[in-house]
């Protein structure tokens, strides 16, 4: 039996997304904040890429198949990863005040 090319396709292209995440990742532990940032904004934008080539794929899904893969639930989980990474870029960089110590221990 040959395989659709369309069956391997979504799994290529996990992979390909996974590794390129991946890699790009690899710099981030000796990355200051603002390389950091770079990065993770490139990885955003790379994932709103492979959403729309999860689009495109989804469009072109052949029909009738036994067992369909889910594009759906495929895009929910970029998105979720795209804003949570988007989040964190967007989120302020300033230290969070903290309570003054009282410092006059005697009585």
């Amino acid at each position: 039996m040959p395989i659709h090319p369309f069956t391997t396709w979504p799994r290529r292209l996990l992979r390909a997304a996974l590794a390129l995440g991946l890699a790009t990742c690899a710099g981030l532990a000796l990355a200051d904040d603002d390389q950091e940032r770079e990065q993770l904004a490139r990885i955003s934008s790379e994932l709103a890429r492979v959403q729309a080539m999860v689009s495109d794929a989804a469009q072109a899904a052949p029909t009738g198949q036994r067992v369909k893969f889910r594009y759906d639930w495929l895009q929910r989980d970029l998105e979720m990863m795209r804003q949570a990474i988007d989040q964190h870029v967007d989120a302020p960089r300033q230290p969070r005040p903290v309570a003054p110590l009282r410092g006059d221990y005697r009585q």
